[in-house]
């Protein structure tokens, strides 16, 4: 059984902002929720989508759990009226986030749509595939994750696209300015790992209601 696409605004004239947070959710912890709620609340979104990918090209399939299972756990954990959990690229047969992000322009085309990254994503974001398809394609809102802060700002996809960078201060209009354009919020880190999640290791049970941003 396929994943069902969100509801298609195909014929409905609403401008929607919806922010797209992709990734393997192996497994989906409180740190995707916290950024959801922090992008719902900074940029003005009226959504946000979880893109649950059936499998990361820049990662492992050892110890991957499967679609289901990831989409099932992504549900528990979202728990939010305005947190879509989809498997979206299962149904588009794509695989990468440019090919992702193309068909979904063509297939909600009164939707704004922003990709939501930590800063740890663009510093590797020229190792993805047509990476300039996606800075021209959708806006962008990069979210700090503590140690990858300083040295992102002087990686090779920020220096790429610096006159296309706009203050903080002015986030919402990430979603309407025409792309390229991104911005960078510095918000307190949240630390939750999946990595560490995965590997069973101890550390403090946070959770969203517990850590807010001040």
């Amino acid at each position: 059984m396929k994943p069902a696409l969100p509801p298609s605004p195909w014929g409905d004239s609403r401008r929607l902002r919806v922010g797209l947070l992709g990734g393997s959710f192996n497994p989906a912890h409180d740190g995707h929720r916290y950024i959801s709620e922090m992008a719902l609340k900074r940029l003005g979104l009226d959504e946000i989508w979880w893109l649950v990918s059936p499998q990361n090209p820049l990662k492992a399939r050892t110890g991957m759990a499967s679609l289901e299972t990831r989409l099932d756990q992504a549900r528990r954990v979202a728990a939010h009226p305005r947190i879509r959990i989809s498997g979206m690229e299962k149904a588009l047969g794509t695989r990468y986030t440019a090919d992702t992000l193309a068909k979904l322009r063509q297939r909600f085309p009164f939707v704004r749509f922003v990709w939501l990254i930590g800063d740890d994503n663009l510093a590797q974001f020229p190792r993805w595939k047509n990476w300039h398809d996606i800075f021209s394609g959708v806006g962008i809102a990069v979210f700090a994750r503590g140690q990858y802060s300083f040295s992102v700002l002087a990686g090779k996809a920020a220096k790429r696209y610096a006159r296309a960078r706009i203050e903080a201060a002015r986030a919402p209009a990430v979603a309407v300015k025409p792309p390229p354009v991104w911005v960078y919020l510095p918000i307190r880190r949240h630390p939750a790992s999946a990595t560490q999640i995965r590997a069973g290791l101890p550390g403090r049970d946070w959770s969203v209601r517990q850590f807010k941003e001040p």
